[in-house]
């Protein structure tokens, strides 16, 4: 039985692994990553023995997250894919866990951005037969791939979600 739970507490950082990665390379989340970190959740919350009550708080910081991923969206700050991640992974994180995502991925995401901003005003004579992910990635006005920061912040705030909390507590 601990193996599942296992398995069903690791689909959240493995699907956060993915939309990182596929917004790195291709400057996209596909809302199957979405969809899988959502539908994962009921499970793993049940296996591990979460309340439901405590289930609503997850249900409502998800949808308040939603709320301000479009409201990001609609000002151009991020993407649709992004405020998607954004609202999955803080159903997994609940409220506690979602204000230590919040800190993280705000810190690695302004690292991230800094970083990528150096890098593009000094890699550009090195761009030749680099991958096209990389040169789009490299290119002196493209966007930062966010979903980078989002998938960060959640993998180091998990330890803190009342999913995990609830599962070392068995």
């Amino acid at each position: 039985m601990e193996y599942l739970i296992l398995a069903l507490l690791v689909v959240m950082p493995a699907l956060t692994i993915i939309a990182g990665l596929k917004d790195l390379t291709t400057m996209t989340i596909p809302n199957w990553i979405s969809v899988g970190i959502i539908a994962g959740f009921f499970p793993a919350a049940f296996a591990v023995g979460l309340p439901w009550t405590t289930m609503l708080v997850h249900v409502g910081v998800a949808f308040a997250a939603l709320l301000i991923g479009m409201g990001m969206f609609a000002l151009r700050w991020l993407g649709g894919g992004d405020a998607k991640l954004m609202a999955a992974t803080t159903l997994w994180l609940g409220l506690s866990g979602s204000l230590h995502f919040i800190f993280w991925t705000a810190l690695v995401g302004g690292v991230f951005g800094l970083f990528l901003m150096l890098a593009r005003r000094r890699v550009q004579p090195f761009m030749a037969g680099a991958p096209a992910w990389l040169v789009r990635l490299m290119e002196p006005k493209g966007d930062i791939p966010y979903g980078v920061a989002i998938a960060a912040g959640a993998l180091i705030a998990y330890p803190a979600s009342p999913m995990v909390v609830a599962f070392l507590a068995r």
